[in-house]
């Protein structure tokens, strides 16, 4: 019984597999939109060139984030990655758990979060006001969020220390 239950991890694959898959429709969509910035260049506003520029930050952040997300959470969830030899192994991998993922998947959060609302403020004047309020707030909340989670965290390795130099 106890194998079959730590062999179920590995239904978790296909997941992080359909991950990559939609990394794949982000690089499609950021080569979309970067061919639409760089034909129309001499015909956009300032303004929508930042925008646009905005939305491409956007999507390598996102990108970013399903990158922790699969090797992160492969890693961790489903099986070693052995890539300790590899020049090109993230430093992050080598020392990353369940909590340092959701406190780096928070601050990516917070950042796509920021850039959303940078956009939502340099194109203020076509948004209704209550959409710039929520978006705030959302923001804030994500925030809060990562600060509660990093606390919890660090108390939780406190009091393991705490256990393990009691031993």
């Amino acid at each position: 019984m106890e194998k079959f239950i730590f062999a179920s991890r590995w239904l978790q694959a296909p997941l992080y597999l359909g991950l990559i898959a939609a990394q794949g429709v982000y690089v499609y969509h950021f080569f979309h939109e970067l061919t639409h910035l760089v034909v129309n260049a001499g015909t956009l506003s300032e303004a929508d060139v930042m925008l646009i520029v905005l939305g491409l930050i956007d999507v390598v952040m996102i990108a970013n984030l399903l990158i922790m997300v699969i090797i992160g959470g492969y890693e961790t969830f489903v099986s070693r990655l052995s890539l300790d030899l590899h020049p090109d192994q993230p430093e992050w991998l080598s020392h990353i758990n369940a909590g340092v993922l959701k406190i780096k998947l928070s601050t990516a959060i917070i950042g796509i979060s920021a850039i959303h609302l940078l956009k939502t403020f340099i194109n203020a004047g076509n948004l209704p006001e209550h959409t710039i309020k929520w978006q705030v707030i959302i923001h804030l909340t994500f925030i809060i969020s990562a600060l509660a989670m990093a606390y919890t965290d660090k108390i939780m390795n406190q009091s393991l220390n705490l256990v393990k130099s009691n031993h």
